[in-house]
């Protein structure tokens, strides 16, 4: 389930600090959720600079861009491990783009296990099927 997407303006970052943020990004996520990283995907959307407005002003006519991010856990998740990721992504993209801080926006959106979808299948069932399988 760990889907993360980071929405950027072009031109505003370098492909390699696109790149390094989307491995730390991943290993974060992995390590705060506690789960396998095979199972992260971590998307960088970089959008043409005309096509990004911040504050009523568009990025290609020298507003500075603003990063925004959001990603999905599945429902049951703890408020404080999700507010722990809205604020180490924050740091990981001040870090590694050079924002300034208060131009960061994040997103956390909980998705209930029976609308989500694992190869196919409810993530309800998949899950339920990962428990019992571990049962003595």
């Amino acid at each position: 389930m760990p889907i993360l997407h980071h929405h950027l303006a072009e031109g505003q970052h370098s492909d390699a600090a696109i790149g390094e943020l989307l491995v730390a990004t991943s290993r974060l996520y992995a390590e705060v959720l506690q789960c396998p990283i095979e199972r992260v995907r971590v998307f960088a959307h970089v959008l043409p600079a005309r096509h990004v407005a911040v504050g009523g002003r568009l990025v290609s006519e020298g507003q500075a861009g603003a990063p925004f991010f959001e990603f999905m856990v599945l429902e049951g998740r703890p408020v404080e491990q999700c507010q722990d990721l809205l604020a180490r992504i924050t740091d990981l993209i001040v870090a590694t783009l050079g924002v300034d801080r208060s131009l960061v926006r994040g997103v956390c959106k909980p998705v209930p296990p029976a609308l989500w979808a694992i190869a196919g299948q409810p993530a309800s069932a998949v899950r339920a099927a990962e428990i019992q399988s571990r049962a003595p």
